[in-house]
């Protein structure tokens, strides 16, 4: 009788918001243990998880490139939610395929793979079906309160985090009742984000938050951002009202 091989367990490491020295003691243990490592990139560029990771992969690794169909800066609406859905699908397929195999797979994910991270696609599809652990990573809103030297919240106050996605009535009515707030997923939403938070109020205390940790990071009053030129890793943050003016 021919023994079953035990399958290989599924990882999620977080890999932080870009500066490879955020990456976490686990997360590099995780990484240079597994067989094989999956990460996710745009078509045509390098992927800004597996750039973050590269000093703790190895040779004889084996490498899954899950490269986007389409991004966010470039479609919207029930297509691009297809186009998306049967990505993961296709990509969950992939790395379930390797871990048949009895190998480990390690999914690099920028930040934390739980808070807006790609590999949360992964995870819902494959976690019931095999051995999965999360290794939490630095999530961007860290990052760019960090770099911006600025405390997010203080005492009681409530943090927001939004995405620049929702609708404009939407976005404003809930950072007009905001005590601090960071807005994701800007790219091409960042005139519509710039537009809600004058209207609530808070554009003295918004900050264009671009690349964090990333050697190219800019930081710069929201006022003064340019609404072309946003790419997806930027925030826009609005920290607490007792935090220091820069």
């Amino acid at each position: 009788m021919t023994e079953r091989r035990a399958r290989g367990r599924l990882w999620g490491v977080g890999v932080g918001p870009g500066d490879p020295e955020l990456v976490t003691v686990k997360a590099q243990r995780v990484i240079g243990a597994s067989a094989a490592v999956a990460f996710f990139a745009a078509a045509g560029r390098p992927s800004n998880a597996r750039a973050a990771a590269a000093s703790h992969l190895r040779p004889g690794q084996r490498e899954l490139a899950l490269y986007y169909p389409v991004t966010t800066e470039l479609a919207a609406g029930a297509g691009y939610e297809r186009l998306l859905t049967g990505f993961y699908d296709e990509a969950a397929d992939r790395i379930a395929a390797v871990l048949d195999e009895g190998v480990d797979v390690a999914v690099l994910c920028e930040g934390d793979p739980l808070f807006y991270g790609s590999y949360m696609y992964i995870h819902n599809r494959l976690a019931s079906r095999y051995r999965s652990e999360v290794v939490p990573g630095v999530p961007s809103i860290l990052a760019g309160a960090a770099v911006l030297g600025a405390p997010l919240v203080c005492r009681n106050e409530m943090l927001c985090v939004l995405s620049g996605v929702l609708p404009a009535e939407e976005l404003q009515r809930r950072l007009a009742a905001a005590e601090a707030a960071v807005v994701m997923k800007l790219g091409r939403n960042l005139e519509k984000v710039r537009g809600c938070v004058e209207a609530a109020g808070l554009l003295e205390r918004a900050w264009y938050v671009e690349r964090a940790t990333m050697p190219e990071q800019r930081i710069l009053p929201l006022a003064e951002a340019d609404p072309a030129r946003a790419p997806y890793f930027s925030i826009v943050v609005i920290p607490s009202a007792e935090a220091p003016t820069r």
